[in-house]
């Protein structure tokens, strides 16, 4: 089995909680940073670009993507150029489409060509995967972010589309990134097809230490952790034989 150090996919970590990300950034195994305004809501994050920049003044010698949240293409512009005004090691993220459906390609071709470096996010189909490759000049710092766990969650196994969709965005000199993953075991499931990177929350990030890990010494934990909940909840049960003992005293 490899070890964390032996993959060749690269690890960005998710998330919007400002300490977890500047302890993350002092760990070589994490490559890069991505956030979402989601996460960022839940987070309690209010002024976005003070956020951001805060990030930024911390994090400067990897990328870190930012996320437009306009609905309307010229708006969704002016903000993607900003964003990327904000540091060299910016990845602005763009979603393959505008809440009514109506896809960006065209705005990511204008973004691209500009050399604004691109995080293209929200894929699920290998449809979305092709168009956006369509439009990425060679040579452009481009990540396409295609949400395997979300397929997943549909009853999908989403490791046949990833691997084709890994060969599709390496033919355009661009990278694949597995975002919304579910479980420690999609790292290494990433790395085997060639996915370039993958996004990990803090949780999954937690696990890391298990890999490797032997299973018997492993079964024995978790019993030993039932047994432990059980005596300090203060659970009982009387058996059969126990209540007869007691009803004879």
């Amino acid at each position: 089995m490899k070890s964390v150090s032996d993959l060749r996919v690269q690890i960005f970590a998710d998330g919007a909680d400002k300490a977890s990300i500047l302890a993350l950034a002092r760990q070589p195994h994490i490559k890069g940073f991505t956030t979402n305004p989601t996460l960022m809501r839940a987070t309690g994050v209010t002024d976005y670009a003070g956020f951001a920049l805060e990030l930024l003044s911390n994090i400067a010698d990897r990328p870190v993507s930012f996320e437009v949240f306009a609905d309307e293409e010229p708006e969704m512009e002016e903000q993607a150029r900003h964003i990327a005004s904000w540091g060299k090691n910016v990845l602005v993220k763009v979603p393959v489409m505008r809440t009514n459906g109506a896809p960006t390609y065209e705005l990511v071709r204008r973004l691209a060509r500009d050399g604004i470096p691109l995080n293209v996010t929200a894929l699920l189909t290998l449809a979305q995967v092709r168009s956006v490759c369509k439009v990425l000049p060679g040579g452009s710092t481009a990540y396409v972010s295609v949400f395997a766990g979300r397929i997943a969650d549909t009853g999908r196994d989403p490791v046949p589309l990833m691997r084709e969709a890994a060969a599709m965005v390496s033919e355009v000199g661009a990278q694949l990134m597995w975002a919304s993953p579910r479980e420690l075991l999609n790292i290494f499931q990433a790395d085997e097809i060639g996915c370039h990177v993958i996004t990990a929350t803090t949780d999954i990030l937690k696990k890391l230490s298990l890999v490797g890990k032997d299973l018997h010494e492993f079964s024995r934990e978790t019993v030993q952790m039932f047994r432990r909940d059980a005596v300090e909840s203060g659970y009982s049960l009387l058996t059969a034989r126990q209540e007869v003992a007691v009803s004879r005293r």
